[in-house]
């Protein structure tokens, strides 16, 4: 069963990160499919110190939901060892029905890949040449069911040779006559004594008993005795060499599961093998991928939470399935193939969101998981304070916060009276909340800090200035700006860099400096965006 991944949005905050936590055990819990929380980077210090208090793992963290090989339905066929038969090859291929087949190492990685084709390819050079070479005596007894039948042959360990097939006596000019020889004969004793003087390398007695002198003679021959007609045994002389005389070893092109099915795609057209092996993290062969294999890939699938814009979500995203959408921002730019379950809600916290799920499926949370969801909720409505935050809230609060056993004011003090800064460079500090906003041709990013002395971090103000004026020339915005959103004076300080006069005009701000503090500002998406968006048009 595939995984369906449950992400917050790039540079997660809390309720990013908890509401993709908290949704993934309630889906889990109800029994549904396999999900799974992810996370598109780094946690910040508030959550590490949230997640701490809970004693909870943060989410695995993924960079691209683009199709993989892991993703495609490739073949799984047996890999055979250097040292099996060619007999033993074709009869898995023709019993599982495949052309190609991986040759692997004791460890499990790659030796090569064997082809029908190159089965065909020595059957037929095999007819014209008909000498083989270092044959071990245990293959050759495998595909002739044969037995050794004198002491001699059980000194033997290898046998090299031109096959012959013992004519009569008649015909004596075309009898074989080298010590390199390995004879297939019958029910022929002077043709069998004839070999033991010489010395070839190997006489195969095919369906007949051999005279017990013969066997006593001294010989370094070896005697063997099958079941098999002489033609079928000549055939299968060959076919008990190892497939590693004969497969492809060199110059292979092979791929990992997690490579992307872009990057596939392009060396597959410019190459014209069958079949390509398929190789896990630790280099063993898991299976071989084709050309029709790349026709339907199956997309990976995901759950969006906290967002619904493309610019914060995952990259690869078009590639992949959205399957749901759990949010409590305003409706951006994120369009699906098929129709999917929305839900989207006027409240100051995805998690509170969440949370009513659970309520709503008659469930309750494990005392940990409410714990996180009311640490959640406080930190994204900063306590009460933001204008987003909800009557609803406060109420989902305070039910996580009874069932956790927690005081949401002792988990304020936690989220809020943390170092913000003390150690970190202001471009960590920057990306740690950070957004970008498309808006009527406008591209601006938003930084949010919430703190509780917001007077340390501006000493730092030009620092800051100068680190968002370096963000806005890489990536070309339109305007930058840092919110440093004070818990205490309930309001933010705003830094803001660009259309420095689109700003002071949405906020009605005089003079010309880069920095002010705004009352009760609190909110980036519904004080700050809305702002702007309604100046844009």
């Amino acid at each position: 069963m595939d995984t369906i991944y449950i992400t917050g949005h790039k540079n997660p905050d809390t309720d990013s990160i908890v509401s993709a936590m908290a949704y993934a055990a309630l889906k889990n819990a109800l029994g549904l499919r396999e999900y799974k929380a992810a996370r598109l980077g780094e946690i910040s210090d508030e959550t590490k110190t949230v997640l701490e208090r809970f004693h909870a793992e943060p989410p695995l963290r993924i960079s691209d939901v683009r199709t993989q090989v892991r993703d495609l339905d490739y073949d799984t066929p047996m890999a055979l060892s250097p040292a099996a038969t060619i007999r033993r090859a074709w009869t898995t291929m023709q019993a599982d029905r495949i052309s190609v087949m991986p040759v692997a190492n004791d460890d499990g990685t790659l030796y090569g890949m064997l082809s029908a084709g190159d089965v065909a390819n020595f059957d037929v050079s095999s007819v014209q040449e008909p000498y083989v070479h270092n044959i071990p005596v245990y293959n050759l007894l495998s595909v002739l069911e044969g037995r050794i039948l004198n002491a001699g042959g059980e000194n033997t360990d290898e046998i090299s040779g031109e096959i012959t097939i013992a004519l009569p006596a008649g015909c004596e000019n075309l009898i074989f006559s080298r010590p390199d020889s390995i004879v297939v004969c019958g029910d022929q004793p002077d043709m069998i004594r004839r070999a033991l003087e010489i010395g070839v390398c190997c006489v195969i007695v095919c369906q007949a008993e051999v005279a017990p002198e013969l066997l006593a003679m001294e010989s370094r021959t070896c005697l063997i005795s099958t079941p098999l007609d002489p033609y079928r045994a000549v055939r299968l002389i060959c076919h008990a060499l190892p497939i590693a005389s004969i497969c492809k070893s060199q110059d292979l092109v092979c791929f990992h599961l997690d490579d992307y099915i872009d990057d596939v795609r392009n060396t597959v057209l410019e190459s014209r093998f069958r079949a390509y092996p398929i190789l896990d993290e630790n280099e063993h062969v898991v299976g071989t991928l084709s050309r029709f294999h790349l026709l339907r890939p199956r997309r990976k699938q995901v759950v969006l939470v906290d967002h619904n814009e493309r610019a914060q979500s995952v990259t690869g995203l078009d590639q992949a399935e959205i399957l749901e959408i759990v949010d409590h921002h305003r409706l951006a730019d994120i369009q699906t193939k098929n129709p999917v379950y929305v839900r989207n809600e006027p409240v100051g916290s995805t998690t509170t969101i969440v949370a009513s799920m659970y309520q709503e499926k008659g469930l309750m949370p494990s005392a940990k998981m409410a714990g996180l969801m009311a640490a959640a909720i406080i930190s994204d409505t900063v306590m009460f304070k933001s204008p987003t935050c909800t009557q609803r809230d406060i109420d989902v609060a305070n039910r996580m916060a009874r069932i956790g056993n927690v005081s949401l004011d002792a988990l304020g003090q936690m989220i809020f009276s943390g170092d913000r800064g003390g150690s970190k460079s202001v471009e960590e500090l920057l990306q740690a909340d950070y957004k970008e906003f498309h808006i009527a041709g406008h591209d601006i990013a938003v930084s949010q800090i919430t703190c509780m002395d917001s007077e340390k971090l501006l000493e730092r103000k030009e620092e800051f200035l100068s680190a968002m004026r370096g963000i806005r020339q890489e990536h070309s915005f339109n305007t930058v700006v840092l919110m440093i959103t004070d818990v205490l004076l309930d309001g933010s300080q705003l830094l803001f860099v660009g259309d420095e006069d689109t700003i002071r005009q949405a906020f009605n701000l005089k003079g010309h400096d880069n920095c002010v503090f705004l009352p009760k500002v609190m909110s980036r998406k519904k004080q700050v965006i809305p702002t702007l968006s309604a100046l844009w048009g």
